[in-house]
């Protein structure tokens, strides 16, 4: 059974990508036997430096030094799996020229522990157009399957969502958490956690959240702050209380991705959505499309209107919705003050339409006049044309005339 983990530490500086090349290459750890450099490298001898150098070059010469550096991948197999470092070398291979095609990766095999592990260091620079390396979350699950489909074609066991190695049922209620304990906090006593409760605040703060200055300000109307600085590895979470957590701390309890880099991820994924929305609008422009956006979230937040599909509003029931039963501090305020907020927001909104709908109408009528002054332009230049031919004609008519009268008048004696 083979696990593909892909590795979200810091890689977008240079003594990053040097120290990662330099781990993998340490002989108490591989030979040179079992490590490979796929695409260009023009070195008999493979180590650290020569593999640092040659990533380098290849971000140089398409002027792309900058960003991330790398991308470092580990696929590990169970101990109990039947498999060589051989294999395990020709597998990582294979791996590397068909995944990370178009780009150089530096591949060597790890047998230092109880089971064999094969680590992959790929270059964020393609060789062939210099493009980026970039994976998306889509990108991750089918890198998930080609990993299966190899284990697959070679005879390996293939993991098995909720089933050990050995094929035997995971029981229900078991987890597979760096904390038992925290994980069945977050299902059971949501309240009663600070853990749980801001992973829920993280998840809630995520939605429609386009950038990082806006996820900070939705966490604190959650009742978070946010440590979030270049100058620190991890983000920090701390609540009014002045409990806190890791960032670290809730990917391993809750199996989510909220690194630095995963957040970014998420915001530019809700970006690209957010555009695409926008030009399906008529004529509608991307920031209003995005306000439109803000406007449905707050109102699915107020816990007393709901927008309707078709513009108007409608009442809904009084039960409580989950923000309000998980955060009392947010829907403790005063219903009628909240009813008049999402009044007030709605009329904007409406304002904000019935304006872009104006500009909309304007728009078309500056670019039937635009239209009709191109006609008149054509129509213009044509008559022009029209009388320069018949003077031209004209002019030759009266010349072949004088030409006729000359003729005829003969030569004088």
């Amino acid at each position: 059974m083979a696990i593909n983990k892909t590795i979200n530490k810091r890689t977008n500086t240079h003594g990053a990508m040097r120290n990662c090349i330099e781990y993998v290459l340490r002989q108490d750890k591989t030979n040179e036997l079992f490590t490979y450099v796929t695409g260009p490298y023009c070195y008999d001898e493979i180590n650290y430096d020569l593999v640092y150098r040659t990533f380098l070059e290849e971000k140089k010469v398409w002027d792309k030094d900058s960003g991330r550096m790398y991308a470092h991948n580990i696929i590990s197999w169970h101990k109990d799996e039947q498999i060589t470092p051989e294999q395990a070398f020709e597998f990582g291979k294979q791996f590397a020229e068909e995944w990370f095609r178009g780009f150089q990766t530096l591949v060597a095999v790890h047998n230092d522990k109880n089971h064999i592990h094969c680590h992959l260091i790929t270059n964020s620079v393609s060789y062939e157009d210099g493009r980026k390396l970039h994976n998306t979350k889509k990108d991750l699950e089918r890198m998930k399957q080609l990993t299966n489909q190899m284990c697959q074609e070679r005879g390996l066991t293939v993991a098995e969502k909720g089933k050990h190695f050995d094929g035997s049922q995971i029981e229900k209620g078991e987890v597979i958490a760096w904390s038992k304990d925290k994980y069945n906090l977050f299902h059971q006593q949501v309240k009663d956690s600070f853990v749980a409760d801001c992973a829920m605040a993280v998840l809630k703060a995520l939605e429609n959240c386009i950038s990082k200055e806006k996820f900070i300000e939705k966490m604190k109307q959650f009742g978070w702050n946010v440590n979030w600085t270049e100058k620190r590895k991890h983000i920090t979470f701390q609540n009014q209380d002045g409990k806190k957590v890791r960032d670290s701390n809730l990917s391993k309890t809750f199996h989510l991705d909220i690194s630095k880099e995963g957040l970014v991820n998420e915001f530019n994924g809700n970006y690209e959505r957010v555009r695409a929305e926008a030009e399906r609008t008529n004529g509608a422009d991307e920031e209003l499309a995005g306000y439109y956006r803000q406007v449905e979230a707050a109102c699915e937040g107020a816990g007393g209107l709901t927008g309707a599909s078709d513009g108007r509003e409608r009442r809904v029931t009084g039960e409580k919705s989950e923000d309000e039963r998980v955060y009392p501090e947010i829907s403790g305020k005063d219903t009628q003050v909240e009813n008049g907020k999402t009044e007030a927001i709605l009329r904007e909104s409406r304002n904000a339409r019935r304006n872009s709908e104006v500009k909309r109408r304007n728009s078309s009528f500056d670019n039937r006049n635009v239209r009709n002054a191109e006609v008149e332009s054509i129509a213009s230049a044509e008559q022009r044309r029209f009388e320069e031919q018949k003077r031209l004609e004209e002019q030759e008519r009266a010349r072949a005339a004088r030409r006729r009268n000359k003729s005829r008048s003969g030569p004088e004696l």
